[in-house]
């Protein structure tokens, strides 16, 4: 592949100012939105590692259409069973029913990985119902104390 990634990743911001680091409210350390995930060896890898990350709670800031598949890059405001908090972005690939349900202030069970910390995370489809309660009333609990 031509260049670095610091190149493809500048390229992305420029022809999506809305996808930039500032836009999505992530610091310098966000390696940024591939242009195509799929064609992406560290996006892959990226995600499977997602799929099996630790559990979390994001409350849903905004979000943009990247393109009409639908795949969008959705904000968050993580919060963690440990108590950590931080902006996560989601990078997924929703139906059209899925998008038309998003809501800001909706809060979605999400994957991270907390080794890595790199702002991104993923949704986390697969979670069980009660353990997503369960980390809710944990992570309200340490709100109230």
């Amino acid at each position: 592949m031509f260049g670095s990634k610091k190149k493809i990743n500048d390229m992305m911001a420029q022809l999506r100012p809305d996808l930039s680091r500032e836009s999505l409210g992530v610091g310098p350390d966000f390696p940024g939105i591939a242009p195509n995930p799929l064609l992406s060896g560290d996006a892959r890898k990226r995600n499977a590692e997602l799929r099996t990350g630790v559990l979390a709670l994001g409350v849903l800031v905004d979000w943009r259409e990247v393109n009409s598949n639908p795949r969008v890059v959705l904000m968050f405001d993580v919060e963690t069973a440990d108590g950590i908090a931080f902006r996560g972005i989601a990078d997924e690939d929703l139906t059209i029913t899925e998008l038309t349900r998003l809501a800001p202030g909706q809060t979605l069970p999400v994957r991270y990985r907390p080794a890595v910390m790199d702002h991104y995370v993923a949704l986390a489809r697969d979670a069980d119902p009660a353990r997503v309660q369960q980390l809710s009333d944990e992570i309200a609990r340490r709100k109230r104390t």
